[in-house]
């Protein structure tokens, strides 16, 4: 058993419930912890604040991010990620409703792995996000944990 899991980043319940809906109906992660906003990502992801006394070495094997997010964007999120050497490599896909170039380009910019729309209809959006929990799940080789640590 792995101790890798899958991290979602979001603030919509609505689009909550669906992304785990698409992930699990194909078994595509053992666990996925979800937080619902930038600083809470962060403190998870660096085992501070109300998440001190998680074990920072689980690591998770992908964080879908959403941009729009309160108190820290998604942008924000992914700047602090890349700039520190223990999450540089952490694979991430921004998953959001913007389809505006800027978010795009500004994601790239700062280290995203992939950027999703989320599509609007529903089929659409279980399929999208079916197909990319499928490809970072099984067919993506990660970095290996020990260079996440």
């Amino acid at each position: 058993m792995t101790d890798r899991f899958i991290l979602l980043v979001e603030d919509n319940p609505d689009d909550e419930e669906l992304t785990l809906l698409s992930l699990r109906k194909h078994n595509l992660a053992h666990e996925i912890v979800v937080v619902h906003d930038g600083v809470e990502a962060i403190d998870f992801l660096f085992a501070q604040g109300s998440y001190a006394n998680r074990e920072i070495s689980r690591v998770p094997s992908i964080v879908l991010l959403d941009l729009k997010l309160p108190k820290l964007d998604g942008l924000g999120v992914l700047k602090r990620l890349r700039a520190d050497e223990r999450t540089r490599m952490l694979p991430v896909v921004v998953l959001t409703s913007s389809s505006q170039d800027a978010d795009v380009i500004a994601s790239y910019n700062l280290g995203a792995n992939s950027y999703v729309r989320k599509p609007v209809e529903f089929g659409a959006f279980v399929e999208a996000v079916s197909s990319l929990g499928l490809y970072w799940a099984t067919v993506n080789r990660p970095p290996p944990l020990d260079v996440l640590r």
